[in-house]
């Protein structure tokens, strides 16, 4: 099964599309925890305890984990969240060529899947596109305001920059292990994404503390994979395969209650996946 087959059985199992960012900012986590030998790991398994049920991936940003301690905590973390049956995607936004690309790779060791730059081209992705049973989602449309200095430069043909990384997305899918990083802070480049690549997964970022539209998060975001499934014994029909992220809405949810804090987070997760099913 490929990594996108074993999200659509977690899509369903748990009937959501809900990907919680496990970001522990050190400088935002309880109190109580900072004595602990690895705070960040002690703050992630309170959230991953009262969000599992709501979640269809965890997806921790290596940039809260750049340390030793880190790389433990994200080890503990990411086995954590495999004990609840729950598959990690690993933000990391590598992308490189060569021998240093293969050695970012060695992160899909641990993590089920991966987001990657496509800016250097095909060959500084192709050790993460040959890992057939891991996913890649490639910065296609982000959501941070800057993204729009070159994502959407328009070029020689006429279409911008975002257009053309998701079109070479949808030639470079020959494992079926590829999606795209697409912001619904602009809904009508979102759809037009999916018009350009129908089949393709999007993880979809910034509903919750960037404001996005989780209505074209979710009329947008999903591909059914039914026909290309690998899996012979699939039984959904019409599964929507994709990802709709909340980082901080989730897990500082309940930042101001001292230790209770993951309690508000388990509730932020629940309302993100029943105010996403409306649309579904």
């Amino acid at each position: 099964m490929t990594f996108f087959d074993r999200l659509a059985d977690r899509i369903d199992a748990v009937d959501s599309v809900v990907s919680v960012g496990l970001d522990p900012d050190m400088d935002r986590l309880p109190e109580h925890l900072l004595d602990r030998d690895l705070p960040r790991w002690a703050f992630n398994r309170r959230i991953i305890d009262a969000t599992h049920e709501h979640a269809a991936c965890y997806k921790p940003n290596a940039a809260f984990y750049e340390d030793p301690d880190g790389w433990a905590a994200l080890e503990e973390t990411i086995a954590y969240a495999h004990g609840k049956d729950v598959p990690v995607l690993l933000d990391a936004k590598r992308g490189d060529i060569g021998n240093t690309a293969r050695q970012y790779a060695d992160l899909l060791d641990r993590a089920d899947a991966i987001t990657a730059n496509p800016y250097m081209g095909r060959d500084s992705l192709e050790p993460f596109l040959e890992r057939t049973d891991s996913g890649v989602f490639l910065l296609c449309r982000t959501s941070n305001p800057g993204g729009a200095d070159i994502q959407n430069l328009e070029l020689a043909s006429g279409e911008p920059v975002y257009e053309r990384v998701a079109a070479l997305a949808d030639t470079w899918n020959r494992n079926g292990n590829v999606g795209l990083v697409v912001g619904a802070t602009q809904p009508e480049e979102l759809e037009e994404i999916r018009e350009i690549v129908p089949d393709l997964p999007f993880l979809v970022p910034g509903v919750g503390a960037q404001g996005s539209d989780a209505e074209a998060a979710v009329e947008h975001g999903l591909a059914e994979l039914d026909e290309r499934s690998s899996s012979a014994d699939r039984t959904q029909s019409g599964i929507g395969v994709g990802l709709v992220n909340s980082s901080r809405g989730i897990i500082f949810a309940g930042e101001d209650q001292g230790e209770d804090f993951h309690k508000a987070s388990g509730q932020a997760a629940k309302q993100l996946k029943q105010r996403l099913n409306q649309y579904r």
